[in-house]
């Protein structure tokens, strides 16, 4: 070529788009509320009155801020400290930690177990001669409580302890110019009117407004979900809003090249961050499935262990029978049809799936949110950062009149161009014009990027093509620059070479173009044709249809440094075209398979361009059809409810772009209005609302900010959207395995009960299992074979169904057929060890006392006959309709120890003085455990024999609602 001389070319920044909300800043009251005190006299006094400050000179900013370019003198920035406060967001406010243990209290049935023990103490008080017994089982209730309080105390504040542990995004330190000295503060230590220096690859510590700029740009993606580079300026603006203004930065963003100084005009909450975040905290909390179902559940059994209870009191009343042991008889009914248990091993469980998940990279804060991702329906999905790894690659390059490809995915240098030599000097103009550095790995990170992410793909595709970024840069330095504009899109620089100086440009392909006048084709400058205009346009237009952002280069040689952009940028050479891509991560189209398999509807919901979401979206599997339902956010901020509804309601894949906050609230809640479990993710302070309004807030814990994770529920370590799929399976088994658990519980339930409505009508007097028992059966046999239920790993299937609807019940028709049947199945055997026990000793039902031998060892055989029976139960729940043969009687080891521990405990009860006599039992002999494990092999035959008949249907199926 004749400019075969080492060349440069700057890169253009991408259109500035800014679309999220935001009042325009009057400042009026600013300079008087930072008016200095008559002590200070350090700074010019502040104007009293004047225009919004983007649309004010840089002098007149720093007048009304009451500042100088020296920035502020130490005395009056400490004055500024104790009137304004520190630059910080609010803390959260949270409950004190006895507040958050009693609310453990709040529960229906720790509120009628309390109930409970207070009448049973009342009993105790009541009755002549007192029953130390009483006593005994009043102190029993309660402590069941208070364990299950602690329980779950302890787990939660656990998850919510490990998720504290995240780093925050907003920077820690920052250097701000005091008394014209350049320092180092914390960021908490900015106060209004501070000069901030920002410098490439800085985070903006608070909302500022630029005075003086050098090629500034800065990443807005945390506050608008762009991840388009923006220049900023320090000259008037007439934007609308001050989002809007590029003369302003704001907290939470970065500095991606260039360097400028800014001072504060917003700290803290009245930030732009701070304003999202105010929204966040006004969403209010949604109840997830499992809370509602639970306590749907409590509810229905609280009223008919009341009702059940009276009834008892009623009929032995009626018998005859003293009130005060007929009371207590009543209680032992209610207790009995309490599942004491049940709000322990349900927290335990939970625990459980928040471990696993966390060894899957998902960080879950609360416990009841593991359940609440198995129901969901739909995800909405950010797009940076979770579908795409947030790394621009170069992937393609039209060069010459021909195309050649690029190989390799990140910032690593790890891949190959082909026919590398003839796009060398197309990659050399980007290496030499870029602000942007290449970081080798160290021990803290892998290969990053320091500035602008546009520029480092640039970098990376020259070092696969062969070029030495340090040694391009020293043989042809930089001597003159023209700033990216985003008027004319295009930046340009002037560099000296041993042939001569020479001037790079690049930007827009369309803006660039007009600009040129010769074309590089087949390594010869040709005179730019309409027909090879035409073939430069068809090149871009090949790209961008693939949603790649395209950047033209070109060059010219000059004798003297121009002296504007419009001289430099004038009568240029095109090199080509580079074509970049943010690449999906490589397991996100497996996981968007899944869920499409699991009947769950992705959303794509970004503030991006809808070409390149699109484009992004068909990559990974979220669009397949010919033409998905785009809806921008200027569209669905004209939308009402009604249209809103039908266009979430409509067959098709949908992409939300263009979105702002208020945007994604209000989609979020539409969603949940038809019903649908909604999850939603996102990484930045605009995504914070949408993230708490969700039923499950996903956040990233690598590249999110502190709003999001502070709203989310659940934190993805590794920011990727293949750990959701993997946290919704782990969810969908927790749900199954609470379905285990609840049928192991209640049929053991049903077993405790119906012994003691037989004794109330056939006139038995005595109770055949006392509370003290059913409390030792519920806590000390069944609690850890529960436990080991919710343990089970998820069965193969998990992710071929479809999720459950929000209003299907956690109490179905299925699972209470279920422990029917199996309560019924035991009760028959319990009824028959009892009365056989008491029809063996030969005496009357009226001459039986609490001392009788027979009645000890009745009510003996009757805890074990459920002990025994429960071992059986477990094994036979573990699956809905496969044999559990199929599966191994030894598969979960942790359950036949489990199993194993309750039969130990209850011999102990049988054989061991103390506890015979807390619990008013007696020995019995192996014959007796023969009897009962011989009930427990017909259990386990009969439910067995129930699975079969099931296996010969069809699986239910529940009909939904498609996308």
């Amino acid at each position: 070529m004749t400019h075969g001389s080492r060349v440069a070319a700057r890169r253009s920044w991408s259109e500035v788009v800014s679309e999220s909300g935001g009042l325009p800043v009057d400042k009026d009251s600013v300079a008087q509320r930072l008016a200095p005190g008559p002590e200070s006299g350090t700074v010019p006094a502040p104007r009293a009155s004047g225009p919004p400050l983007p649309r004010q000179r840089a002098d007149e900013v720093l007048a009304q801020l009451g500042t100088s370019r020296r920035g502020l003198a130490a005395a009056e920035a400490e004055r500024r400290m104790q009137l304004h406060g520190p630059n910080e967001l609010p803390q959260p406010r949270r409950r004190g930690l006895w507040r958050r243990f009693f609310a453990q209290f709040t529960d229906l049935f720790a509120i009628l177990l309390i109930v409970a023990s207070a009448l049973t103490f009342v009993a105790y008080a009541l009755q002549e001669p007192r029953d130390v017994g009483n006593l005994q089982l009043a102190f029993a209730i309660l402590g069941v409580v208070v364990l299950n309080a602690v329980i779950g105390f302890v787990q939660e504040y656990s998850a919510e302890r490990t998720a504290q542990s995240l780093q925050a995004m907003v920077p820690h330190t920052c250097r701000v110019l005091r008394d014209g000295e350049r320092v180092e503060l914390p960021t908490s230590a900015l106060v209004l009117g501070d000069l901030v220096v920002l410098e490439a690859g800085d985070a903006v510590p608070a909302d500022c407004r630029v005075v003086e700029g050098h090629g500034l740009t800065v990443n807005n993606a945390s506050l608008t979900g762009e991840s388009v580079a923006v220049g900023r300026v320090e000259e008037p603006t007439t934007a609308a809003t001050v989002l809007d203004s590029r003369n302003c930065v704001f907290m939470g963003t970065t500095a991606v090249s260039g360097s400028g100084k800014a001072v504060v005009f917003a700290i803290g909450a009245d930030t732009e961050f701070g304003r999202i975040y105010r929204l966040t905290q006004e969403a209010p909390q949604q109840q997830t499935p499992l809370q509602q179902q639970v306590a749907s559940m409590a509810r229905r059994v609280a009223v008919l262990a009341v009702a059940i209870g009276l009834l008892v009191l009623a009929v032995r009343l009626q018998s005859g029978q003293p009130l005060v042991s007929t009371f207590v008889f009543a209680l032992g009914v209610m207790v009995a049809l309490v599942p004491e248990g049940l709000p322990a091993t349900l927290s335990v469980s939970l625990a459980i799936g928040v471990r696993r998940m966390a060894r899957r990279q998902a960080l879950v804060k609360k416990l009841l949110a593991v359940e609440a991702l198995g129901s969901t329906t739909v995800i909405c999905t950010d797009k940076t950062g979770t579908l795409t790894q947030a790394e621009m690659t170069v992937t393609r390059l039209w060069s010459g009149g021909s195309w050649h490809e690029v190989s390799g995915v990140g910032y690593a240098p790890v891949g190959a161009v082909t026919d590398p030599e003839s796009v060398r000097d197309l990659l050399r103009v980007g290496v030499l014009c870029s602000d942007a550095r290449l970081l080798a790995p160290d021990e803290q990170a892998d290969w990053r990027v320091l500035g602008d992410t546009t520029e480092g793909a640039i970098l990376v595709a020259a070092a696969k093509a062969g070029l030495d970024p340090a040694t391009e840069r020293a043989a042809a330095p930089r001597i003159a620059e023209f700033p990216f504009d985003p008027v004319r899109k295009l930046m340009s620089t002037v560099h000296r070479t041993p042939e001569g100086d020479v001037v790079c440009a690049k930007g827009a392909p369309q803006e660039l173009l007009a600009r040129c006048t010769h074309l590089l084709l087949d390594g010869t400058s040709r005179p730019l044709t309409d027909e090879l205009r035409a073939r430069v346009t068809e090149a871009n237009d090949t790209m961008a249809a693939q949603g790649l952002r395209v950047l033209a280069a070109a060059l010219r040689p000059v004798t003297s440094a121009p002296g504007d952009s419009a001289e430099a940028e004038s009568g240029l050479t095109l090199l080509g075209l580079i074509g970049m891509f943010d690449p999906p991560r490589p397991e996100v189209s497996a996981a968007v398979e899944a869920c499409r398999k699991a009947g769950i509807r992705i959303v794509m919901v970004t503030g991006d361009h809808p070409l390149t979401a699109e484009a992004v979206a068909r990559r990974v599997g979220i669009v397949t059809g010919a033409a998905p339902t785009v809806v921008t956010g200027a569209r669905l901020g004209e939308m009402n409810a009604e249209e809103l509804d039908a266009v979430l309601a409509a067959p098709g894949e949908l992409l939300l772009c263009r979105v702002s906050p208020e945007h994604k609230m209000r989609v979020v809640a539409a969603f949940q209005k038809r019903g649908e479990v909604v999850a939603v993710t996102g990484d930045g302070a605009n995504d914070a609302p949408a993230l708490k309004h969700a039923d499950i807030g996903v956040s990233m814990g690598a590249g999110g900010t502190d709003v999001a994770r502070e709203a989310s529920v659940m934190v993805l370590l590794d920011d990727s959207f293949a750990s959701i799929t993997a946290a919704v399976e782990l969810g969908r088994s927790v749900y199954r395995n609470i379905g285990k658990f609840l049928t192991y519980l209640f049929s053991h339930n049903i077993a405790e009960l119906t012994p003691i409505l037989v004794a109330t009508f056939v006139g038995f007097p005595l109770v055949p299992l006392s509370a003290v028992q059913i409390l030792a059966i519920d806590l000390g046999s069944d609690v850890l074979p529960a436990l080991a239920l919710g343990a089970e790993p998820p069965e193969p299937d998990t992710m071929e169904r479809p999720p459950r609807g929000r209003r299907e019940r956690l109490f179905s028709a299925v699972l209470v057929r279920r422990f029917l049947f199996l309560g019924f199945v035991q009760s028959i055997g319990v009824c028959a060890v009892f009365f056989w026990q008491v029809h063996s000793a030969g005496i009357p039902f009226a001459d039986f006392t609490t001392d009788t031998p027979a009645y000890r060892k009745a009510i003996t055989l009757t805890q074990a006959a459920i002990v025994v029976s429960q071992f059986f139960n477990a094994l036979a729940v573990r699956t809905d309709r496969e044999s559990v043969f199929r599966v191994g009687l030894f598969s979960n080891p942790r359950l036949l120890a489990a199993g194993c521990f309750g039969i130990a405990l209850m011999a102990a009860i049988s054989y061991a003085p103390p506890l015979q006599a807390v619990f008013n039992t007696a020995p019995i002999s192996a014959t007796d455990w023969a009897v009962l494990t011989g009930f427990g092999v017909l259990l386990l035959a009969a439910e067995e024999t129930r699975k079969a008949w099931l296996r010969r249907t069809p699986p239910h199926q529940p009909e939904r609602k498609q996308p």
